[in-house]
């Protein structure tokens, strides 16, 4: 399975940013698990059917992942 990490960009109450590390991929929502949300369907976007077998991770800053959010992670057979 990959996993596509998105970095916080920009974190104010009520708004949030991200940009995936490694697609060019960028997205906001008011709240992380909105956050979580908009990269799923961006990934079911940029990847089609693959999106599937990709984990979303969340970071703020270098290293700390954000530790509220789960990945979302939907059996194929399920999710295509």
């Amino acid at each position: 399975m990959r996993e596509v990490v998105f970095r916080l960009e920009a974190e104010r109450p009520g708004h949030l940013e991200a940009q995936a590390e490694t697609l060019p991929i960028h997205i906001s929502a008011p709240t992380l698990e909105e956050l979580q949300h908009e990269a799923r369907e961006a990934l079911i976007e940029h990847l089609g059917p693959a999106h599937c077998t990709v984990r979303v991770r969340m970071r703020r800053g270098p290293s700390a992942a954000v530790s509220s959010i789960r990945p979302v992670v939907r059996p194929a057979a399920l999710c295509c």
